[in-house]
């Protein structure tokens, strides 16, 4: 342990660090989006059994930036479109290499103050910018997939105690019966979250949506009281929004519970030329979002919001006598860990230096070069199979297996990185533009690249 304590003020170790990352920060622009087979390969290295002495902490961080650093996808980078995978601002990445060393945990106020402001600003700082009831609670979590947990967990519990069952006390059997209803395009998370849920995946009232994999308010079922309603803002695919301002009138007309799955989409609000799409959805009851996604926070940054405080910190309520409740702000209260890292340091970072405007101009940007890259890909005699609303381009090719084979060899290029998926049942090529260090050169690389993979496919 001397060793160590030794270790921990050698400004060489950290410098070396610095370099090292500094390092990768000059060249992930200009190298392959995907790293070549060699450099998997290389990762073999780590592939060994763990020996019995200590290593000198100067070469573990050589064999993680030599071994490592050149198998990583280049997703900060301007030609990553996979996944809705969003960049890292510079003062996200400064604030987080500081937060790294402060290695705060968020649990509570007693453990770390600093911490705790700083989810309270960024919790008034979101609200305000997303324009969401007045009080609305935040909690940080690691993702939109933690984030709609939560807020589905937080209806369940609340429309289980409008008809007189504590869910928390006396669990699920013998409750009365809750209803789940939402799209037929909704995101798989959800299905996950249900499922935890104990409300199952099997059960659920699906509405049909139109060709863009937007809810059709006209075929909703009847909404009750004891209806848990998902909506999205931003389908995964094709980038749609669900029409909040008629479905969400009818939901709290009926007293269901609406959770809006926004993990990429709910920045659409921050934006003065994109928030009409997402009229009408601070009317639902919860939301879920990633800041890692559009708003270019480093990982992991996801956020679940509540209409109701108490709704929320009930549903992830835990005690002990151990535990310092403070009247200041305890992030645990709403959220379902305790230990967790302190994921508001490069939030406030990343909003304290984008500020209204900066965050309006990033959400913008993203639209713009999606608009772009369609309208390019669309002169090469390509197909848009979407009505690019936000940040998403679906793609296809004159049949399925070149749309297929087109996509493996742009995946293998280097040039650039697309996912794939199913839309109205036939594959499609599926474009995330996702962050800010995306030019308009960039798009026009990838286009190109696009007509190469197309040309080797055999067109």
């Amino acid at each position: 342990m001397d060793r160590l304590r030794k270790d921990v003020g050698s400004s060489e170790l950290f410098e070396n660090a610095k370099g090292c990352a500094l390092d990768y920060m000059r060249t992930a622009a200009a190298r392959r989006v995907y790293p070549p087979a060699e450099a998997i390969r290389g990762l073999e290295a780590f592939n060994e059994k763990l020996q019995d002495g200590p290593v000198d902490p100067r070469a573990v961080l050589d064999m993680l930036h030599s071994a490592g650093s050149p198998a990583t996808v280049s997703q900060n980078g301007g030609r990553y479109f996979g996944f809705v995978n969003g960049g890292i601002t510079p003062a996200g990445l400064a604030a987080k290499w500081l937060a790294d060393a402060w290695d705060q945990n968020a649990a509570l106020y007693v453990i770390s103050p600093v911490a705790s402001v700083l989810e309270g600003v960024c919790e008034g700082w979101l609200v305000d910018l997303l324009g969401l009831p007045d009080q609305t609670a935040a909690g940080f979590v690691s993702g939109t997939s933690t984030a709609t947990l939560c807020g589905l967990a937080a209806g369940r519990d609340e429309l289980l105690r409008r008809a007189g069952w504590d869910a928390g006390a006396r669990g699920l059997f013998g409750a009365p019966e809750i209803r789940v209803v939402l799209g037929a395009q909704a995101h798989s998370t959800v299905f996950k979250a249900l499922s935890i849920l104990g409300l199952g995946r099997e059960r659920v009232e699906t509405v049909p949506v139109d060709g863009q994999g937007r809810m059709q308010p006209e075929s909703l079922p009847r909404l009750d009281g004891r209806t848990l309603l998902v909506l999205q803002a931003g389908n995964v695919s094709s980038g749609s929004f669900d029409p909040f301002a008629e479905i969400c009138g009818k939901a709290r007309e009926a007293g269901s519970w609406v959770h809006v799955d926004g993990a990429f989409g709910l920045w659409a609000a921050a934006s003065s030329r994109h928030r009409h799409l997402t009229q009408g959805m601070e009317l639902a009851d919860s939301w879920s979002a990633d800041a890692h996604k559009t708003l270019n926070a480093p990982y992991d940054n996801g956020i679940v919001f509540c209409r109701d405080r108490d709704a929320l910190a009930g549903a992830m309520r835990m005690s002990g006598s151990y535990i310092v409740f403070s009247e200041q702000r305890d992030g645990m209260i709403y959220t379902p860990d305790m230990s967790r890292r302190a994921r508001s340091i490069e939030l406030w970072a990343t909003l304290k230096n984008l500020g209204r405007k900066g965050v309006s101009e990033l959400v913008d940007g993203l639209c713009d070069m999606a608009a772009l890259f369609a309208d390019g890909l669309r002169r090469e005699g390509f197909t848009i199979c979407n009505d690019v609303c936000f940040n998403q381009v679906l793609v296809s090719c004159k049949t399925e297996s070149l749309t297929t084979a087109t996509l493996q060899n742009i995946q293998s290029s280097g040039e650039c990185w697309c996912g794939g998926t199913r839309w109205n049942g036939q594959p499609a090529i599926r474009i995330s533009v996702c962050s800010y260090m995306t030019t308009a050169g960039d798009v026009e690389r990838s286009v190109r690249a696009f007509v190469k993979a197309r040309a080797d496919a055999g067109d």
